[in-house]
């Protein structure tokens, strides 16, 4: 499968498996992120092995386990966070790739405009339209 683009820094994925970690890197991604806990399914990938696989591709590698469905806006401020400072492009993984998506349209807000997240959302297949007030709220605060 191959990586939906949001922006030019950040693509998204669902899980994929550690051999296929070094094809990322060959696709140009210099930064893997993993927002999956551990054990979150019983045949995911442990993190440190994905660690190692991004490792042994020459690529760097995040960690920022996300429980699907309780974003906090801890979780948001810190990908934020980790973005900014990665080295890019990024591709991030979860379970089906929303979960990173959702994370990249709430750190995004307040810098893009509402309706660019969610139409740069839909090109990539993920459907946003319901976190509109919720987007719009976040760009205002960000602006106070």
């Amino acid at each position: 499968m191959l990586p939906k683009k949001l922006d030019d820094d950040l693509s998204v994925l669902p899980q994929i498996e550690p051999q296929e970690v070094a094809m990322m890197a060959g696709l140009g991604f210099r930064t893997l992120v993993n927002n999956r806990p551990d054990g979150e399914e019983p045949q995911q990938p442990a993190s440190e092995a994905m660690a190692d696989a991004a490792r042994n591709a020459g690529m760097n590698y995040v960690a920022q386990p996300v429980v699907s469905g309780a974003i906090t806006l801890a979780d948001v401020a810190e990908f934020r966070e980790k973005l900014d400072g990665a080295e890019k492009p990024v591709l991030a993984f979860c379970r089906s790739g929303t979960r990173c998506t959702m994370l990249w349209a709430l750190s995004q807000a307040g810098r893009l405009p509402t309706e660019d997240i969610i139409s740069r959302a839909s090109m990539a297949g993920f459907n946003l339209d319901g976190m509109r007030h919720q987007l719009e709220a976040l760009a205002v605060a960000e602006q106070e």
